[in-house]
């Protein structure tokens, strides 16, 4: 199976009081300090348990999701990735921890807003290619546990996914300890920080 079209999602620790419509205006700030990177902003803070606010890319959207009814940064990467499942899963996982603390260090932020180390949502944005059904999980688990294990830096690990075969192929990595943002970023890339 070749993943391509993946999403990752770190959840935002609870409390979460930042209004969603705040990341409007860091997205566009986001937008004005690259050179062509970005190129819009959708909102879609009005949808409960949607999509929140993205910030579109051609390559990957970023958006602050409350999909499922918990509010996370999702990356989106669009474009093809070359390399095994585990490079592109290590790509798009480095890529998202990123923005997460990218968002965390932003100075409208300071101190509101904070990521769980202990969790990870990987969804792979293409039914045909992967379909959601117990197949799909048992060809991907050995890449996703040793992707997760490095992240994780060896913690227990507990890999659910979402069975409902209606539903985009979707596993929930859930870690027996978390571990703050330059841990795990070190972590992917196989260093230590």
């Amino acid at each position: 199976m070749d993943l391509q079209k993946l999403n990752v999602k770190f959840f935002v620790e609870p409390p979460d009081s930042v209004p969603l419509t705040d990341f409007i205006d860091i997205f566009h700030g986001w937008i004005q300090a690259t050179d062509g990177d970005y190129h819009d902003v959708a909102d879609y803070s009005h949808m409960q348990a949607g999509p929140g606010i993205v910030l579109i890319a051609n390559n990957a959207n970023v958006s602050i999701d409350e999909s499922g009814g918990r509010r996370g940064l999702l990356y989106n990467h669009k474009a093809p990735l070359a390399g095994s499942n585990q490079e592109k899963l290590r790509t798009v996982v480095r890529a998202a921890l990123e923005n997460c603390r990218r968002l965390e260090r932003e100075s409208a932020l300071t101190g509101k807003i904070k990521f769980s180390g202990d969790r990870v949502l990987v969804s792979v944005n293409d039914r045909l290619a992967v379909p959601n059904t117990r197949e799909s999980f048992d060809a991907l688990k050995p890449d996703l546990e040793a992707v997760a294990g490095r992240l994780f830096d060896g913690a227990g690990l507990a890999l659910s996914y979402e069975t409902d075969s209606r539903q985009r192929f979707s596993v929930a990595v859930r870690a027996s300890r978390g571990l703050v943002l330059e841990r795990l970023i070190a972590n992917v890339d196989g260093g230590s920080c």
